[in-house]
């Protein structure tokens, strides 16, 4: 399989004055957030090849990390973390008017990385900070609730969070002998204790408990992202570290097996980010060495690049 050299279709001038550290789209593809050390967040209108900044958040007095987008059947609602220990929590109310709804401080430590749970779980959101701790914030009976994982993470804290998407399961009733269908509530969070850790709701104990830990890198963590599965058996977990590896990890749900582990490839800078195409077969992987490339498992099981993006960068007329 040949690797085809894909360009930037379009680059947005974002008048930052720090480094950007995350860009997100929206559901639909119609807004672009950006977040930056410049403590502030961006958020763009986007029309084919042009932009306009319609909104200028300040409410961080850190450099921002990482936001994310909830589901659009909650509202236009985008969620920010920052250096400063903060989680805030933004609402369209308006046309492009986007408000402060909720502002908290229940981290000892910088909030390194902040996920959306699938909406079919409710309106809950994933944080991951320095000072080793997971939460999820919650909305139940109109007001944010906080759970914390205390000790999710030894050494200097959690890197990345990411939620399991919905994978159905049977639940025998002993007392009227009937089936019920429920869904396993799941998140992975990765550290700088160099493990990955999921994590599983427990009805029966109200509480969030530890499934699994993965261990298969030699340095920290950066990210970790599960994979649509599409209704499928199988669970797909990937993960990257500065150890310069991506890790595919699978599971079969059906036969409850244990995670067996895949190195999608060796590369030669530290790998920061992934990101999943909406059908879970494509992964997007970039490092420090300022590339992206994308990455699709063929028939026989293995990993191979089917395109390097070259952000940012053209070639000269008639090249």
């Amino acid at each position: 399989m040949s690797t085809e050299a894909v360009n930037a279709v379009t680059s947005i001038n974002t008048d930052h004055e720090d480094m950007i550290h995350d860009a997100q789209m929206d559901y639909y593809g119609r807004l672009l957030a950006t977040c930056s050390s410049d403590r502030t967040i961006k958020i763009y209108e986007v029309t084919g090849e042009s932009y306009k900044l319609v909104a200028d958040l300040r409410g961080h007095d850190g450099p921002v990390w990482q936001i994310s987008w909830a589901h659009p059947m909650y509202g236009n609602l985008l969620a920010s973390c920052s250096y400063d220990r903060k989680i805030n929590i933004w609402k369209e109310c308006g046309n492009n008017d986007f408000q402060s709804i909720y502002e908290s401080q229940h981290h000892d430590s910088s909030v390194n990385s902040i996920c959306w749970a699938p909406r079919e779980y409710g309106l809950m959101l994933a944080c991951g900070a320095s000072d080793g701790v997971v939460s999820i914030v919650s909305m139940r009976d109109q007001q944010w609730e906080i759970e914390k994982i205390p000790h999710a993470h030894s050494s200097i804290g959690c890197n990345a969070v990411s939620w399991a998407h919905p994978v159905q399961y049977q639940q025998t009733d002993l007392a009227s002998d009937s089936n019920t269908s429920s869904y396993k509530k799941r998140i992975v969070s990765g550290g700088c204790d160099n493990l990955i850790k999921i994590w599983i709701y427990s009805d029966q104990d109200n509480k969030w408990i530890e499934e699994d830990t993965l261990d298969g890198h030699s340095d920290w963590i950066r990210d970790v992202a599960f994979a649509p599965n599409c209704g499928l058996d199988t669970s797909i977990l990937a993960s990257c570290s500065l150890d310069c590896r991506v890790i595919i990890w699978k599971r079969n749900e059906k036969e409850n097996g244990p995670w067996t582990s895949q190195v999608l490839n060796k590369f030669n800078s530290a790998i920061w980010h992934l990101s999943w195409s909406i059908a879970g077969n494509i992964l997007a992987i970039s490092g420090a060495d300022n590339q992206v490339s994308l990455w699709k498992e063929t028939p026989d099981g293995s990993w191979v690049c089917i395109s390097d993006v070259e952000k940012g960068q053209t070639k000269p007329p008639g090249q």
